[in-house]
């Protein structure tokens, strides 16, 4: 089925069970009279409150038919976790559902998504998810969360989903044949949804089929571009302007990524990074080896493009960079000749001028490939003083420790490393503050609000709207979970918040690490472990023997013989104790050792390791 056909039956549909409403409603506007009186109908609905078919369920539907509200998910207080709910009446459209990253003191964590407990009995009503781009950071977490919300239409350009059913793929075998799909094979294409009327708009950033989206309903028009940049100098075509964006039914709602919000200097160009780029490929007197996301598709393109042109060989190294590039390739967006490509195990079959690595790593991410690299555990790349390595990436808030280490033992192994503190070879996805205030002026929209970024960034971007004229009534900066409502061209932030709380991923586990399992972590990787084995009759609960204890990351037992043995003493003392209740309750006798051995050994060393009680019954 076409675009313009599926648009045709999503609106007859929409339209067919609008009027089947509309009869219902009027068999009972007299009942609805009633509770319109009431004053909770504005306050966000529970999980529990959304499958009951009450009348103030009914009521507050009806009250919040002709109201927009915008809810993000996430992405408003970090970098990552971007997912906005955008509401009109019954019909729900999602924008983008990624990951974030874990942070420091995050152990054992693989990835967190979005909390999406607000949509639960509502999966009905979601008219689609759009996905602005592909990056991890907007569709990372779509294959546990479209699977949770019944798998609803996905809408987004070939190569975003195309990389969304890789990713289904890897996380579940087959689940990709589940997707419903929408290809947007123009940008001049309208598709209602429901309440909705999307449109869509091409963005510069660093990723092929990036787009931004505009939806129409009665009260009003949001404008999100996703992520974007301003390129001045593109390196094909003209710059791209948003002037046209300034003639969307009004009143408008620019919904703008403000992590430039706090960089007054100017981007880099794609020309001139590429130009750089170039200069250290065909100058390098041995192999170039470049470290960059793996989402980079657009920049790896036109490094193997320059790499073919100059005949020389390229190897791609890590999971997710082979994988992109190969969807990249298969959509045609990617044209080299087969030879160009060679495996990492080949690289030895070439001389060292002829060879460029693109790998991922710059991170310092501890199992990725420049990791490996530096440790000297990868099986085909060993350091050479004569090796080039570029880091053509930025660095992720969080991360300048692990890339200040990576840097430091680069150095020691190779006399040329580049990165961007001393050359031009990053060009980043996103803008800075004069094209922000660039992009408000063209734009010129009634209400704005900044997005995608931590607080503070959405703080300085609302102060940017200021300068260039806007009034304060008119600039929102929203916390995820809050609700933002357009009613009559009357904005309102609603009271109260719903629940965006952290969903880990860890392994297969989705949502069952909770904060007390990760602080309990958070001890052990701080603190250490101990463990205290008891054996007990299970007759009289007296102790048979000696408890065992066992240290993990705590202390070394070999040289602290006498704690060890003070400590033994003092679980006896504990587990001899006549107390009735340490008898008859073996709960309350584990909670007196965790308790009274925690304080014990904070006295003799001032460190609080976590304490695990093991009482075996005989």
């Amino acid at each position: 089925m076409n675009a313009n056909a599926l648009a045709d039956t999503t609106s007859n549909l929409l339209a067919s069970s609008a009027k089947k409403q509309k009869k219902q409603n009027n068999q009972n506007r007299t009942k609805r009279k009633s509770f319109n009186r009431h004053k909770h109908y504005d306050k966000p609905l529970t999980a529990a409150a959304s499958k009951k078919p009450t009348k103030i369920l009914d009521t507050k539907l009806v009250k919040s038919e002709k109201k927009l509200r915008i809810i993000p998910l996430g992405g408003q207080e970090e970098v990552g976790r971007n997912m906005t709910v955008f509401e009109y009446g019954q019909d729900i459209v999602i924008l983008d559902m990624g990951l974030q990253f874990p942070e420091e003191d995050m152990p054992g964590i693989d990835y967190i998504i979005p909390n999406i407990s607000y949509l639960k009995g509502k999966e009905k009503n979601i008219r689609a998810v759009i996905f602005s781009h592909g990056h991890l950071d907007h569709i990372g977490a779509a294959p546990i969360l479209l699977e949770k919300l019944g798998n609803p239409l996905i809408i987004g350009r070939d190569l975003t989903l195309a990389l969304v059913k890789h990713r289904q793929e890897d996380y579940k075998k087959g689940s990709s044949q589940k997707l419903k799909t929408l290809a947007i094979k123009n940008l001049e294409q309208k598709i209602t949804l429901g309440g909705f009327r999307v449109g869509f708009f091409q963005v510069e950033h660093s990723i092929m089929d990036a787009m931004g989206i505009t939806l129409e309903t009665p009260q009003g028009t949001v404008i999100h571009p996703g992520d974007w940049a301003l390129e001045k100098d593109p390196m094909r075509g003209q710059p791209i302007t948003y002037h046209h964006l300034a003639k969307v039914k009004r009143p408008s709602i620019l919904m703008l990524e403000s992590l430039g919000s706090t960089t007054q200097k100017q981007r880099i160009s794609e020309k001139l990074m590429h130009e750089n780029l170039q200069k250290i490929i065909s100058e390098a007197k041995g192999r170039t080896i470049i470290a960059t996301f793996s989402s980079q598709i657009q920049r790896i393109k036109e490094i193997l493009e320059y790499a073919e042109k100059i005949g020389k060989k390229v190897a791609l190294d890590g999971y997710s960079m082979r994988l992109n590039v190969e969807v990249a390739k298969e959509l045609g967006y990617i044209k080299i000749k087969k030879d160009t490509l060679i495996t990492i195990d080949r690289i030895a079959d070439y001389p060292d001028k002829k060879i460029v690595v693109i790998c991922t790593g710059a991170q310092g991410e501890s199992q990725a490939v420049l990791h490996r690299i530096i440790q000297g555990s990868h099986k085909y790349i060993k350091i050479q003083k004569t090796d080039t390595i570029v880091f053509s990436s930025s660095v992720i808030p969080g991360n300048e420790r692990s890339i200040q280490r990576l840097k430091d033992n680069l150095y020691r192994l190779s006399d040329n490393v580049i990165h961007s503190d001393i050359m031009d070879v990053h060009s980043s996805g996103h803008s800075s503050i004069p094209d922000i205030k660039e992009m408000l002026r063209e734009i010129k929209p009634d209400y704005f609000l900044p997005v995608y970024a931590n607080h503070y960034f959405l703080k300085e971007a609302a102060k940017l709207a200021y300068q260039e004229g806007f009034a304060q009534n008119k600039v929102f900066v929203l916390d995820n979970g809050s609700i933002f409502e357009l009613y009559n061209n009357k904005p309102n932030i609603i009271h109260g918040t719903i629940n965006t709380d952290y969903v880990f991923v860890d392994g297969l586990g989705v949502g069952d690490i909770s904060n007390v399992v990760l602080r309990d972590r958070q001890v052990m990787a701080g603190e250490g472990m101990l463990v205290i084995i008891a054996t007990v009759d299970s007759k009289t609960g007296g102790l048979i023997g000696n408890p065992d204890i066992i240290s993990r990351g705590f202390i070394y037992m070999k040289e602290n013989k006498k704690l060890v043995e003070d400590t033994r003493k003092k679980a006896k003392e504990i587990l001899k104790d006549k107390d009735p209740r340490t008898s008859a309750n073996q709960s309350f006798l584990k909670e007196k050792l965790r308790n009274d051995l925690g304080k014990f050994l904070f006295q003799k060393t001032e460190r609080r390791p976590l304490i695990l009680p093991v009482i075996i019954e005989v």
